[in-house]
């Protein structure tokens, strides 16, 4: 077992998690999640994409051309920033002249050249705020012949708050929260997101010219689009303001946004506000990118120790987007057919899928899209023995919630009504936390220090118990 299903266990040790009939099936779903957690490390990643003998540096296979006087800043903002920051410092060490990262409040790690802040996610906050302060400094302090490093992973667009000229940082949180609230994908949300900030959708690329800027990605947004994870702080805007209006209206928040943000939107689609700086804009002419992990590490790790517990394995897709509520009630039918094929399949059985559902809150309760998920399950498969879903995000964090997601299995339904718990009013409430709470049945990992988006998996029994 390794160190975060270890971890797992530790955090639950009133056992509550690994209990009942499904109990190996729950120790089996903590090793193959620990497993994807660890495959997704950024400092990893980030160490495989590097090479550096004290005189030439390769990025992703490419030569960088560094002048032998030139200056190497480091900076970056995510869940993820603080782990990637410390690979560079172990290859560059004291190459780096300085720089600074920040990441989600519990996230931080032991830096000796690059300073860590902390700050509030999927809010931003003040702390947020002057650590983007800090950053700008930075990078707009860096020349020609210099290097700025810019670390990017889940989160940095909570993480890495400026906002427009005649914004407050108040009224770009409360838009964020509307935006989060409405069911929007991160996609749309981060147009939006680019158009009421300083330094998102290529304007930190900007504020770095003339130095050279490599960006090191690890992505937690579906099909790796440079320009939407953490809003491309570094990396041309296709989009524009009317894509932004038009996101806004799509989920009916214009008259909700607060004035200042409505007008700085309106008078940008108007023309009246400088665009996000577009492809061919000469700021971009010494920046590159390299995405340097997403889903696909985290999923492949899954599938092979899922296979190594002596599981037949279906992988089915890494790139679900969806409600979640949807998309569990489609996985749980998945597991149910699986489950009831029992006698012309190889059991046990262990399908796994990945993606980032959204969640269009309509309800005053808790939760995050992962235990929303699992609550849907839990209705398809109840009843069905030796058979649990697990849905869990890879930061360690679903929602503005402690868990990382939730366990469903066939005796979820009856557990809760044994305890008078009403499922469809939890769901319907949006209130999954205090619902799989109840039960016992929240995964507590604590920050992964990663971010690669969401796995589900779905372990259909008899499975060996671990030892």
């Amino acid at each position: 077992m390794d160190r975060f299903a270890r971890a797992w266990c530790a955090m639950n040790v009133d056992g509550r998690l690994f209990h009942g009939e499904t109990a190996g099936l729950r120790r089996h779903a903590a090793q193959i999640l620990g497993s994807a957690v660890a495959a997704a490390d950024p400092a990893g990643a980030v160490l495989r994409a590097l090479r550096w003998d004290g005189e030439s540096l390769m990025i992703g296979g490419e030569p960088c051309d560094l002048a032998p006087d030139g200056r190497i800043f480091v900076v970056g903002a995510g869940k993820a920033s603080a782990r990637m920051a410390s690979a560079l410092e172990a290859v560059l060490g004291d190459r780096i002249a300085g720089g600074a990262v920040t990441t989600k409040y519990g996230y931080r790690g032991p830096l000796q050249r690059i300073q860590v802040s902390e700050a509030g996610h999927p809010l931003p906050d003040a702390a947020g705020l002057q650590a983007a302060g800090r950053i700008v400094d930075i990078v707009g302090g860096a020349g020609k012949g210099d290097l700025v490093f810019v670390l990017i992973s889940g989160g940095g667009s909570a993480l890495l708050p400026m906002p427009a000229e005649g914004m407050t940082l108040e009224e770009k949180i409360a838009t964020t929260d509307l935006l989060l609230r409405s069911g929007a994908t991160i996609t749309e949300v981060n147009a939006v997101r680019k158009h009421l900030s300083r330094v998102k959708g290529g304007w930190l690329a900007r504020r770095a010219a003339p130095a050279e800027v490599v960006t090191l990605i690890l992505s937690d947004v579906l099909g790796n689009p440079l320009d939407a994870i953490a809003s491309g702080p570094t990396v041309p805007d296709p989009t524009t303001f009317a894509d932004a209006l038009a996101v806004v209206d799509r989920y009916g928040l214009r008259g909700a946004l607060p004035a200042p943000v409505r007008g700085y939107l309106e008078r940008g689609a108007a023309g009246d506000v400088p665009e996000t700086p577009k492809p061919g804009d000469p700021s971009f002419a010494g920046a590159r990118t390299v995405v340097v992990g997403d889903i696909t590490l985290a999923a492949d790790a899954a599938v092979e120790q899922a296979k190594e517990l002596g599981y037949h394995v279906v992988l089915s897709a890494t790139d679900t987007e969806g409600e979640a509520r949807d998309v569990g009630a489609r996985f749980g039918a998945q597991v149910r057919n699986e489950r009831a094929a029992g006698k012309s399949r190889p059991h046990p059985a262990c399908l796994i899928m990945g993606g980032e559902t959204t969640v269009t809150v309509r309800g005053t309760g808790r939760g995050g899209r992962n235990q929303e998920l699992a609550l849907a399950c839990a209705e398809i498969i109840a009843g069905l023995p030796q058979t649990l879903v697990a849905a869990f995000g890879t930061d360690g964090t679903d929602g503005p919630t402690d868990a990382a997601g939730a366990v469903a299995d066939g005796t979820t339904l009856a557990r809760a009504r044994a305890m008078g718990l009403d499922p469809v009013a939890a769901l319907a409430n949006n209130d999954a936390y205090a619902f799989f709470d109840a039960l016992g049945d929240l995964i507590i990992s604590g920050p992964t220090n990663t971010n690669v988006n969401d796995l589900w998996l779905g372990l259909i029994g008899p499975a060996q118990e671990t030892r």
